[in-house]
């Protein structure tokens, strides 16, 4: 699509909407002409080039991509109006959309009821999750694996419940005996379960960890913030498909978080938080006399933690579902191909003598390091930071990221390395740009000409 012909539209039907409301004098202490404005303009753009190819295959680091062309082209036109979807009388066409991609959301993971909305990350979405899950367990503590997104930590401490970190097998999974042992210790009240690590993104067993958490009495929230998109190749043909055992298994969990902004092509900050069931909407009972006043109907404020949050959110997603639906032939196919990509650099990696798999992809993140003799771990780190320097320099730069492994990490997946540190850097390459598919061969001759020149 012609990004530049839509965002014209875009602006021509905001106004041809404004113009039914008749004409007004714009304020002088708005205005500002055209030439100076070209100035500031400038020097903004100019600054705008210290990036990275956030947009371009050969870079591979962080979970970093632009948005949609029909997500720039949803977000910018309800911009225009600046909607506030806290309340139905600040943003009533964008509050409707809202729950339309909020239940598509709550549908793609199996839900037949629920309770949710959008967030503005996946760390306020998480934080709601918690919240509601000491509401229900007061007194009880939060479990969650070693390898979860550090917000878990974080936000039990600002809500003032226990963490208790759950070892790890030598995939980066929830280790199912520790788990247990945690849970008989009768101190839990909800497990937290990732599927789709932000580190090596590694899915936890959410099928068998259900049973055991209802044995001991525990809810099960799922943190699906990167990873929950993949949900779509559960079960999959292909080499792409997914073991369908963990992801069905969500719709019989209690929570779930996941960010659009990550797999859902959207910009930041979008991220969702659903409830199976709704009658958790008592916790965020509250009144604010000013606001909730044109609608009978349950307002998104009522039911969120946040107050005001851009209804221009609401609007990008649900034009891009249209367009891309979150099913298997929509969004699907996008995640279909950032999956095979890293599934082809896992292979093309074991066949090589200059790389090393740390681990085999379960998603779309692959992890490596370079071939060192002798093989240490600080021998690992210092290679794996020297070709992530190097690799953002010269005439065809790669643009990657690190992991930083614990030397138990090392010793789980390569025991023969020497363990003469706390741990190493590892090369981490996030492949959630389907265009990767077309570009990991180039990459992976990259990595090795950068290896090879050590």
């Amino acid at each position: 699509m012609d990004l530049q012909h839509w965002l014209g539209r875009a602006t021509g039907a905001v106004q041809d909407w404004a113009d039914t409301f008749g004409p007004f004098r714009t304020h002088a202490s708005l205005e500002v002409d055209d030439e100076r404005f070209a100035s500031v303009f400038e020097e903004f753009t100019g600054r705008l080039r210290d990036n990275y190819p956030f947009f371009h295959p050969r870079y591979a680091g962080q979970m970093l991509k632009p948005p949609h062309p029909a997500a720039v082209v949803g977000y910018l036109t309800a911009m225009l109006i600046n909607p506030n979807n806290h309340a139905l009388d600040g943003g009533p066409a964008t509050a409707a959309m809202e729950r339309e991609v909020v239940a598509r959301l709550a549908g793609m993971f199996g839900y037949d009821t629920h309770l949710g909305h959008l967030t503005t990350s996946g760390t306020i979405a998480n934080l709601e999750a918690l919240f509601v899950a000491r509401e229900l367990h007061p007194g009880r503590g939060i479990a969650h694996s070693a390898e979860a997104h550090y917000t878990h930590g974080r936000m039990c401490h600002v809500l003032g419940v226990t963490g208790h970190a759950v070892r790890t097998d030598a995939r980066g999974r929830m280790d199912l005996e520790d788990l247990e042992r945690v849970l008989r210790t009768g101190e839990v009240g909800t497990v937290v379960v990732t599927t789709g690590t932000t580190g090596l993104g590694a899915v936890d067993p959410v099928d068998e960890v259900l049973p055991l958490a209802r044995r001991h009495g525990v809810r099960v929230h799922v943190d699906a913030a990167y990873g929950g998109f993949f949900t779509l190749l559960a079960g999959a043909d292909g080499p792409e498909g997914l073991p369908a055992g963990p992801w069905r298994a969500i719709a019989r969990c209690d929570s779930i978080v996941v960010d659009p902004h990550k797999h859902g092509l959207q910009p930041y900050g979008c991220g969702a938080v659903l409830f199976r069931d709704p009658e958790v909407g008592r916790f965020y009972l509250h009144d604010s006399p000013y606001t909730y006043f044109t609608s009978d109907e349950l307002h998104l404020g009522e039911i969120s933690l946040e107050c005001s949050r851009a209804g221009a959110s609401a609007a990008a997603l649900w034009l891009t579902f249209q367009l891309l639906p979150p099913t298997p032939e929509g969004l699907g196919r996008v995640l279909a191909a950032g999956r095979r990509a890293a599934l082809r650099w896992a292979d093309l990696i074991t066949a090589s003598d200059l790389l090393q798999l740390h681990q085999p992809p379960e998603l779309d993140i692959v992890g490596y390091f370079p071939t060192v003799t002798p093989a240490s771990l600080t021998r690992v780190d210092a290679a794996s930071a020297r070709v992530l320097a190097e690799g953002m320099t010269g005439p065809e730069p790669v643009f990657l990221s690190t992991l930083k492994a614990g030397h138990e990490a090392f010793a789980a997946r390569h025991p023969g390395i020497t363990a003469d540190a706390d741990g190493a850097r590892i090369l981490r390459s996030v492949l959630m740009k389907p265009e990767s598919e077309h570009h990991v061969d180039r990459l992976h001759t990259r990595v090795e000409q950068l290896v090879r020149a050590l």
